[in-house]
């Protein structure tokens, strides 16, 4: 099976993209950033907070958080419920960050997301993916933006979703997410050494989608 990694900053377009290039190529797409939003669900549900997180054991033991495919959509099944849309607001983005960096997460995670690249051809984005998930993955990118490039798609995503919320707010958000991320003890946000870096700042969709390809396409041919 053929594995392509795709890590970068959130915002960067990386699920939006992948998804559309794994059309293209006939590949599954895994968004493995969701896994953490849909886990953080579950530890916010068990009253932890960014700044503090307790329990993690015992939250983890009565935990079942699964992916399914539903007519080439990724969606996520926490504990038998279909939560795929209620995991994209800023709240939830913050608390994956904070539960993301904790060891025993990762790690309760980490099989999961290594099989499904066992079982299928995979484009899988997220933070570690190429460092950490996938480290022989035949392809990896490091994609990213400016914090200003991305705070302006992600605002206009949540303001088509009817979500009230304001500029300033989201850019702080990401400029925390990628302190966070970048800084965390365990697998930090980089890229790996043999990645290919992509910056999609003023990229429209089409023309981030089209480099990608481009980019995947070359590099598959020498696979």
């Amino acid at each position: 099976m053929v594995s392509i990694a795709i890590d970068g900053p959130a915002g960067a377009g990386k699920s939006t993209i992948a998804k559309t290039v794994s059309k293209k190529l006939g590949y599954i797409y895994v968004d493995t950033g969701a896994l953490y939003r849909t886990v953080s669900l579950k530890f916010s549900a068990a009253g932890a907070t960014p700044e503090k997180i307790e329990n993690v054991d015992e939250i983890l033991s009565n935990l079942s958080v699964n992916i399914e495919f539903k007519d080439g959509e990724q969606r996520m099944i926490l504990d038998g419920v279909d939560v795929t849309d209620k995991i994209r607001t800023p709240e939830v983005s913050m608390m994956a960050s904070a539960v993301s960096a904790i060891p025993a997460v990762r790690a309760f995670l980490l099989e999961t997301q290594r099989r499904l690249a066992r079982e299928n051809n995979v484009i899988m984005d997220g933070r570690d993916i190429g460092t950490v998930v996938l480290p022989d993955a035949k392809i990896k990118i490091f994609l990213t933006a400016s914090p200003e490039a991305r705070a302006d798609r992600r605002y206009k995503e949540l303001i088509e979703k009817g979500m009230d919320v304001k500029y300033d707010d989201v850019l702080s958000d990401i400029i925390k997410r990628d302190h966070n991320d970048s800084t965390r003890a365990v697998a930090p946000l980089k890229p790996a050494e043999d990645s290919i870096f992509v910056d999609t700042s003023g990229n429209t969709l089409e023309e981030s989608v089209a480099a990608l390809s481009e980019i995947i396409e070359r590099e598959l041919a020498n696979v």
